[in-house]
């Protein structure tokens, strides 16, 4: 991400500053219906159909709503929802507005719409499944939404967020060039696409799946300027909402990642613990960005129902010990 937005914006910098165009949102309603849960896709309160995937436990003792990263969609939960279904838990995960099969897709949604979205998926998710505990997974950008939900005058009922690699690379953390580079950028050709091929950046160490999302056309390959802009301001919400989520988290981060740097994730774990925030921090020396997905995988959604049957106690993986990411340790203490 980081070598990718230098590129993007730096090579936008160049555009003369005749005009000035605001980022374009998608369209989208006024909350006007009751939104539904149907079998293969969440009715929001504008109408909007957003697809929807399920892996349903037979006797599930928990339910899980994931949240996918940028650029992907529901199908990001594929393994760790066949896992975790064989394990008691349920896995929800829908596509996020711009993303998949979802309305608007490549556009930005805005982080207040994303955050309601969640809220009603929260909602009808714990309609249909009383008396069960619900929690969140956000990956990446996905994480970012959990927290900035928590922002919400009403922040969704859930009995506790796993953070895998959560997105809070926000405009604190930015430095001047990128972030002046960024609003020019997304205030003059905020159509403009970029990706990030030829960087040599590696989000994961699971080749086989890294190839079949390039294969996937329902993944994202080139981004708009203006959805860049989205998610850095979606990054900073998320950011400043961390101290503001009151139910159990766990954080999980690879020692590996080369997509959020380790600085932002850390300033937003002191800001939990300031906050009283009853945060467990897990470091996976050799996970990647895509901790979900990488070769180990099955050792991080071991940890995260662990976490959830017994939050309290150590992880079984021993990623508890947090001296691998140097960073993350200076912060939890």
């Amino acid at each position: 991400m980081r070598r990718a937005l230098r590129f993007a914006l730096g090579s936008a910098l160049v555009v003369t500053l005749t005009f000035g165009c605001a980022p374009r949102l998608m369209a989208t309603g006024d909350p006007v219906y009751q939104p539904t849960l149907e079998p293969s896709s969440v009715a929001m309160s504008d109408g909007a159909r957003l697809p929807l995937r399920v892996w349903p436990a037979e006797k599930p003792r928990a339910i899980i709503i994931g949240l996918h990263g940028m650029n992907d969609y529901s199908n990001a939960f594929e393994m760790p929802g066949v896992w975790f279904a064989a394990h008691g838990v349920t896995l929800y995960a829908y596509d996020q507005r711009g993303f998949g099969l979802a309305p608007g897709r490549g556009l930005w949604a805005g982080s207040d719409r994303m955050a309601d979205d969640l809220k009603s998926v929260v909602n009808l998710v714990r309609a249909r499944h009383p008396g069960l505990p619900v929690y969140l997974l956000g990956e990446s950008m996905g994480g970012a939404v959990a927290m900035r939900a928590f922002a919400l005058p009403e922040p969704p009922k859930v009995d506790g967020v796993i953070l895998a690699a959560p997105a809070v690379w926000g405009w604190r953390s930015m430095n001047a060039f990128y972030e002046t580079a960024l609003w020019v950028s997304a205030h003059t050709v905020p159509s403009l696409t970029v990706t990030g091929q030829g960087l040599n950046i590696r989000p994961s160490d699971n080749i086989p799946m890294l190839r079949a999302l390039g294969r996937d056309p329902l993944v994202i390959k080139e981004t708009q300027i203006g959805t860049i802009y989205g998610l850095v301001n979606l990054m900073d919400d998320a950011a400043v909402s961390a101290g503001r989520i009151g139910v159990p988290v766990l954080l999980m981060y690879g020692a590996h990642d080369e997509i959020v740097p380790p600085i932002p994730v850390s300033r937003a774990l002191r800001d939990m613990r300031a906050a009283g925030v009853d945060v467990k921090v897990a470091c996976y020396p050799k996970g990647w960005h895509m901790l979900l997905r990488d070769l180990e995988r099955e050792t991080v959604w071991s940890d995260a129902a662990a976490w959830m049957a017994a939050p309290a106690m150590p992880l079984p993986s021993g990623a508890d010990n947090l001296a691998p990411c140097e960073a993350l340790a200076s912060a939890a203490n």
